[in-house]
Formats: C-alpha cells, structure tokens, sequence
C-alpha cells in the first residue's frame, strides 16, 4: 500500500505541474473563462495540502485569493489577485475605474506566489527538520479503519465499532494539538476533545452535532449496552470518521 507521505509528495508534485499550466494560460490571456474553474479546483486541493504539510502558510495563501477591496484608496500588493484576471478581460473595470495591464501582472505574480508557497510544501519533504509524526499516524489510522470495515463485515461489530473509535479519538487529539489547544483532562473522549474543539472555534456546531452523533454510533459497541450495533450503524461511523479524518485538520 502507498503510504501517505508518498501520496502527498505526488498530490503535491501534481498540483504544481498544475499551477504552472494555469499560470501560463493566464499570462498568455488563453479562455480565460475555463481558467476560472481550473483555478477555483486548483486552489481548494492546494489548501486541503497546505493545512497538512505547511499550516503556518495557509493564511498568507488564502490572502492571495482575495483581491482587497475593501482598501478604498489604499494601495496593497494584495489588492489585484488571481481573481482579477480570471473575470474574462485583461482591462477589468474596478468600481468607477479600470485596472491598467500592469495591475493584472501583479495579479499574475501573486499567483505565481500562491505556486512558490505550494513548491516549499515540496521542499519540506527533502528537509531534515519534516515532522512526518502526523502522516505516519495518518497510516495506521488509515490500517485500522480498513481493519474495523473488515470486522464489521464479518460480524464483529461491536469489535468494528471499538476499533473505529479509537481511530476518531487519536484524529480529533492531533487536531487539538495541531491548534495548541490544552487537553487537561487525563482519560479524555471523543466528545471530551469535541468540545474543546468547538469551544475553541476550530469546528461549528454542525461538524460538532456530526463528530456527536459519531461519538453515540461509538458508545452502541459498548459491551454495557442491550442493544447490539447493526452492520450498517458500524458502515456509517466509519464512512463518517473517514469523512472527519479528510476534511479536520
């Protein structure tokens, strides 16, 4: 099985063979009405990549996509983005204004930008100083989802369902160290780190009702209950921690 480390580096490598495809169409004003889509998808999957690889950086790459507006009068480097040139013209009107071609270059080079941040994502795997520790745990909890699927489809499910459970409690504990978020208590939940993580503004109330819900799916394995799991209660919890595990950081 590819681990995770290599698929990131190829999900990486991708995106900027990508990026620099995009970049290129853009500076030579090719269907700039196609570029839009191109981005927007190029765009969301470099984010889901920076958060893991690069969190630090996100921000400075989010504020790339933005084009400032709200500066009246004020100049910024990030007042022309990619978004400017991907409205269809190379003279954009702005306001009671036009944009002249050389704002559209900085626009160009703020995403050529966006590119560099996404190139030192690639660069970090080569670095001595790479903390693989979350992309290894990203492995085994990878392993012992698939392991859990396999029990449930034997019958085991309250053995499923065990399995599955740890793999959400271990998820949503690095999230709260990937946030600095203080874990006092000592034998904590999945609803325990639920929680702080809605307390701390990392998840809303949705993702907090799902990741509550999945906690109840979890406590049905519990060999105090009466009521025994079913295979397909088991099939949600695990398609709902795949879920968490891909879009939590």
């Amino acid at each position: 099985m590819t681990s995770n480390i290599e698929k990131y580096k190829n999900d990486i490598r991708k995106l900027i063979l990508t990026g620099e495809a995009i970049f290129k169409k853009m500076k030579d004003n090719k269907n700039l009405a196609q570029l839009r889509q191109d981005y927007e998808i190029w765009y969301s999957e470099s984010c889901a990549i920076i958060k893991i690889i690069l969190p630090d950086r996100i921000s400075d790459f989010s504020k790339m996509y933005y084009d400032d507006k709200k500066k009246e009068g004020l100049k910024t480097y990030f007042q022309y983005t990619p978004s400017t040139i991907i409205k269809g013209n190379l003279i954009i009107e702005w306001g009671d204004r036009v944009v002249p071609p050389k704002e559209i270059d900085v626009a160009k080079s703020v995403f050529d930008s966006q590119i560099g941040i996404l190139k030192s994502c690639e660069k970090r795997f080569e670095s001595s100083l790479f903390d693989i520790k979350q992309l290894l745990q990203a492995d085994i909890f990878e392993s012992e989802i698939e392991a859990s699927r396999e029990l449930n489809k034997k019958g085991y499910t309250r053995g499923a369902g065990a399995v599955a459970g740890v793999v959400l409690e271990g998820h949503l504990k690095q999230v709260c160290n990937n946030h600095k978020i203080a874990v006092k208590k000592g034998n904590s939940t999945i609803n325990d780190f639920n929680q702080l993580l809605k307390d701390n503004g990392v998840i809303e109330t949705p993702t907090w009702r799902f990741i509550q819900h999945l906690g109840d799916l979890r406590n049905l394995c519990d060999h105090k209950k009466q009521k025994e799991p079913t295979k397909e209660e088991i099939e949600e919890l695990i398609q709902g921690i795949e879920k968490i595990s891909k879009t939590l950081f």
